[in-house]
């Protein structure tokens, strides 16, 4: 892995070739890099003297009072790392471990560990990278995990990257669907006492996650505002249009506060070396995912496959709520559960049964206890259908999680090349702050939702406070290896479970 240093004058990237990101604007069109996504406009060396050219542009946008430190951060050049196909092995291979607390905590961990520690692309780009996941249907985090090593280094980059953070918990939930469902129906107490443990820690990953993410993103009076009333309307309603909603809201509030705003490109790449597809590969997969949504939606719906119980029913279920889902794993749960577990209309479940409701909430439990992303629960549900209608259960295992992930992650591939050109849009800029604020409110909502699911369902409620406000602590303040504060919580679980506490 080498750094490399990259100018805001740099010419590094063609433009005119698919895949690649468009060569910057001269250094005289455009606004120098920035670390935040809304930084203030740059001013001269000394910053003593006035700059009359700026003026207009000072008085529309207020300095916050952080004003000499952030110019200081624009002044300096941007480095960011170039990096090998090892890189992305040994860097990602440690995500798909401590990927604990849900979509929120993932994007907190991508953030810290791509942009701030390891200096793969700029918060600019990430935060982007980050919008344009919550605009498309599908997994947000996982999306956004394909996306960092697309940007780096192609569409193999971002097949390993992406791949890499998936496995661990898809494997895991395979083997827990094929083997231990009944199990897990009724734990034992030190079970228990782990998962309560492992809980508490991914509350307090998410709180981390979600506390740099608001120092950087709702960083003015009014993205603040649109990050908290997200928020309060994510804890008040869980409906799945509230998440498209919300973000077409934001899009059009900061549109209207920054309309007089100069919102033009950085001049720096901010670390992009690839786009992965070209526009025409690009226009191909988005097509593609159409023709496959429109062939399984008239099969499993006409002929001999109408109301059956096998596989491409199977498909059919889980890649139509993989195309059309918003928000991420909170939300494709009650959408799944009504496909899945199968009732009459006095609400008795019905005989063909895919899943009984005992197995949705006891792998449910499971999921929110291992890493990677909570549609890893595709797999376990895979399992259970399989083996119930006498089909071998890596082939309901690789039916559902193929289905349900597919849509996202072909949109993210297909709409990437396309990213090249309409980040550069003045309105598509403005609307960006909105946009992410709203994510980041909806962060904060999953903050307070999980830590009263996780005192709810707690066997020792108290004590799982206790584990979460010192898992914040080390993440946050202490920057303790991740994997360690995990094992830690696990740790403290099963002692909490052993010493009979409240």
């Amino acid at each position: 892995m080498t750094e490399t240093r990259r100018p805001s004058n740099s010419s590094s990237l063609a433009g005119d070739l698919p895949g690649s990101m468009p060569s910057p604007l001269p250094k005289t069109d455009i606004e120098a890099g920035s670390k935040l996504p809304n930084g203030p406009s740059p001013v001269r060396d000394d910053p003593k003297e006035p700059n009359t050219s700026t003026a207009a542009a000072t008085a529309a946008e207020p300095m916050p009072e952080n004003k000499l430190a952030r110019e200081e951060e624009e002044e300096e050049e941007e480095r960011f790392t170039s990096v090998t196909y090892l890189d992305i092995l040994k860097h990602w291979s440690v995500m798909g471990y401590i990927g604990f607390g849900g979509p929120a905590a993932h994007i907190g961990l991508f953030q810290r560990f791509f942009v701030e520690r390891y200096r793969w692309m700029s918060t600019q780009v990430f935060t982007e990278l980050f919008a344009l996941g919550q605009c498309l249907p599908g997994p947000t985090s996982t999306q956004v995990s394909f996306a960092i090593g697309t940007v780096k280094k192609g569409v193999l980059g971002g097949l390993l990257s992406g791949a890499l953070f998936q496995y661990p918990g898809a494997v895991v939930m395979t083997v827990v669907g094929a083997g231990a469902a009944h199990w897990l129906t009724d734990p034992p107490g030190w079970l228990a006492g782990i998962v309560a443990g492992l809980g508490a820690v991914g509350v307090a990953l998410v709180a981390a996650a979600a506390k740099g993410l608001l120092v950087k993103m709702c960083n003015t009076k009014v993205t603040a505002i649109i990050g908290s009333l997200s928020a309060g309307a994510a804890i008040y309603w869980s409906e799945p249009w509230l998440f498209p909603l919300l973000i077409a809201l934001g899009f059009i509030v900061t549109n209207i506060t920054e309309r007089k705003m100069d919102k033009r490109l950085k001049g720096s790449d901010g670390g992009v070396e690839s786009l992965g597809l070209g526009l025409l590969g690009g226009g191909l997969l988005i097509g593609a995912w159409l023709v496959v949504l429109g062939v399984v939606l008239g099969l499993a719906r006409s002929g001999r496959y109408k109301g059956e119980d096998g596989p491409l029913n199977w498909f059919e279920v889980f890649f139509r709520i993989g195309s059309i889902i918003y928000g991420g794993g909170q939300v494709v749960l009650p959408m799944l559960l009504t496909d899945v577990v199968k009732k009459d209309e006095q609400g008795v479940e019905l005989p063909n049964t895919w899943v009984t409701e005992k197995q949705f909430y006891a792998g449910l439990g499971a999921v929110q206890a291992i890493p990677g992303p909570l549609f890893n629960f595709s797999a376990y549900l895979g399992c259970i259908m399989a083996l119930k209608f006498n089909y071998p259960f890596i082939l309901g295992a690789v039916l559902a999680w193929f289905g349900l992930f597919a849509p996202g992650v072909m949109l993210m591939f297909g709409v990437l090349p396309y990213w090249k050109r309409f980040r550069t849009w003045q309105v598509y800029r403005r609307g960006l702050s909105g946009m992410n604020a709203v994510g980041v409110g909806l962060i904060l909502a999953s903050v307070f939702r999980m830590t009263l699911d996780v005192y709810r369902i707690s066997p020792f409620p108290t004590a799982s406070l206790c584990i979460g406000l010192f898992a914040f602590t080390a993440v946050d303040e202490l920057q303790i290896f991740e994997p360690i504060v995990v094992l830690g919580g696990a740790l403290l679980g099963l002692l909490a479970w052993g010493a009979k506490l409240d």
